[in-house]
């Protein structure tokens, strides 16, 4: 894999690791009258591969839009690199789920790669061969310049989820948030993903997905966020998914089961039920 080195999105330094650059502070969310989000405290630093898990309608969803600035909080706020973000900021790209793409559109593999170097490239001028090139070195880094002409609604799922990755490869971004990229796809595209989130943070990169998971969280991230409207627990995942935690998190019981006896460290699933 070869995937191509980061430009910076601005002339800020990059960020040494471990340095604090995003965070939530006592975030909430409404809609109408319904808490999404009730006070949630969170940041992010450079470096880290962050699973955001909980059960559907936790506001996993919201929490990723709202760091992405896609969505004002009610409350509280979310701070860039010291500052209250205003508003979307290149440095950031969101990578929504699948279920949220009009796959009828007729577009190809590489203009969808493409579309994400829109906001970088003056309106009056066409796409040429230097966005181009680094479409293709995108897609190629994720297994997928071979289908660079195919229509987008024509892939597996998992093809498209490559296919998102690359175009949020393009951008460049410090921080890269992912909804649910795990879901729906086979076992060669988690390990494409993983190892693109490894290059990636080891540059300086930061990576939140968000993901119901538990196995996936814990073989992809370095750090897990339980969160259930408001946070439940934050730390490494041996320590943060807990049968305790996860108990309060999804709101139901945990059963601990023996893994097989050839399955790698921690030598323990959890399962819910």
């Amino acid at each position: 894999m070869n995937v191509q080195p980061r430009q910076p999105a601005s002339s800020a330094a990059p960020c040494p690791p471990g340095e604090v650059i995003i965070r939530a502070e006592h975030l909430s969310i409404h809609y109408d009258r319904r808490p999404a989000l009730d006070d949630v405290s969170v940041a992010f630093a450079s470096r880290e591969r962050v699973a955001i898990i909980g059960p559907n309608g936790a506001g996993k969803s919201t929490l990723l839009k709202a760091i992405a600035g896609m969505l004002p909080p009610s409350h509280g706020a979310i701070v860039l690199d010291g500052r209250p973000l205003r508003g979307t900021d290149p440095r950031i790209t969101y990578v929504p789920q699948r279920a949220g793409a009009d796959w009828t559109f007729p577009i190809s593999v590489l203009d969808v790669v493409l579309l994400g170097m829109a906001r970088t490239t003056p309106r009056w001028r066409r796409f040429g061969s230097p966005e181009r090139a680094r479409a293709h070195d995108a897609l190629r880094d994720v297994a997928m310049d071979h289908l660079a002409g195919v229509q987008i609604g024509s892939l597996s799922g998992g093809q498209q989820q490559r296919v998102f990755l690359a175009r949020a490869l393009v951008q460049c971004s410090d921080i890269l948030l992912l909804d649910e990229p795990f879901a729906g796809v086979d076992i060669p595209t988690q390990e494409t993903f993983i190892q693109v989130f490894d290059q990636l943070t080891a540059r300086g990169a930061s990576i939140v997905f968000a993901t119901h998971d538990l196995l996936q969280a814990r073989e992809a991230a370095s750090r897990a966020v339980l969160l259930n409207r408001s946070v439940v627990a934050d730390g490494p995942p041996a320590e943060a998914m807990s049968p305790a935690n996860l108990a309060r998190t999804f709101g139901g019981e945990v059963m601990v089961l023996p893994a097989a006896p050839h399955a790698p460290a921690p030598d323990r699933e959890l399962a819910l039920r």
